[in-house]
């Protein structure tokens, strides 16, 4: 259990100091999902006019909530785990003594404490301008909040993951994750909250791995209704299917590379 804890400690530390040398980078990376805030304008405005479930000031609330949950669940492992198999750098990664999948997912979560003061002053400056929006959710539900979100991010990984084991047969694996993000982009609740979906809609989307991922997380953080019980079985649920199903790849995708001559 120490050598554990030692290797994630250095894991950890090692790429939090190689993230802070983009901090400007980080900054931009940090605007650059700001989308939820665009939409919001759009959603308030069309709520004025009723007609929907929710007030102008929960879409606001809602919104600000999905861009947090959309900042701690950015995932970008595809893009690297192809750069390696393509140029053959992960050869040297297979000869330590740990999965290569460690060290993505240490530096992603280094990024996320690297990322956090700009988030922290983006929350801060919208509360500036939409004081009317302000809110303090309890702390039970902030508390689940923080729990969904670790659990949410680590879907999100797993499944990001899983398309990357294609790089082993394919060059370009993160055309999968383009295609899928379209997907995700419409039934995570980024463009638009459930609570806007047609009721026989909304029923069949929460049983795809899309919205645990942002509106399961924001409702919850903003206090919109939402059954945590069937949340967490969902993305336990769809976690192990997805954690089968890249194990099984990557043992069938090792042998490939092997068989490459790497």
């Amino acid at each position: 259990m120490n050598r554990i804890i030692k290797i994630a400690k250095a894991l950890l530390v090692t790429y939090y100091a190689y993230m802070l040398e983009y901090r400007a980078e980080l900054l931009l990376w940090a605007l650059s999902g700001c989308l939820p805030f665009i939409l919001m304008g759009i959603w308030m405005q069309a709520a004025e006019g009723g007609g929907f479930e929710l007030e102008p000031i929960q879409f606001a609330r809602y919104f600000l909530a999905a861009y947090v949950v959309r900042q701690f669940n950015v995932v970008w492992v595809i893009w690297e785990f192809e750069k390696e198999v393509v140029e053959g750098k992960l050869s040297p990664r297979l000869l330590q003594p740990i999965d290569p999948v460690w060290h993505h997912f240490a530096s992603h979560v280094s990024e996320r404490f690297a990322r956090l003061p700009f988030i922290l002053g983006l929350v801060i400056f919208f509360f500036v301008l939409y004081p009317q929006a302000f809110w303090l959710p309890s702390l039970g539900n902030f508390i689940i909040f923080l729990l969904v979100v670790i659990v949410a991010f680590s879907l999100r990984f797993l499944i990001q993951y899983t398309f990357a084991m294609f790089a082993f047969w394919i060059e370009r694996a993160t055309a999968i994750e383009q295609f899928w993000f379209l997907v995700y982009l419409f039934l995570s609740g980024l463009i638009a909250p459930l609570e806007v979906f047609p009721p026989a809609v909304r029923e069949v989307v929460l049983w795809t791995p899309f919205p645990y991922m942002v509106h399961f997380p924001a409702a919850l953080l903003v206090g919109l209704p939402v059954d945590v019980g069937r949340g967490f079985l969902m993305m336990l649920g769809w976690g192990a299917l997805f954690f089968i199903f890249n194990r099984w790849l990557w043992r069938r995708g090792l042998r490939h590379y092997s068989g490459m001559g790497a």
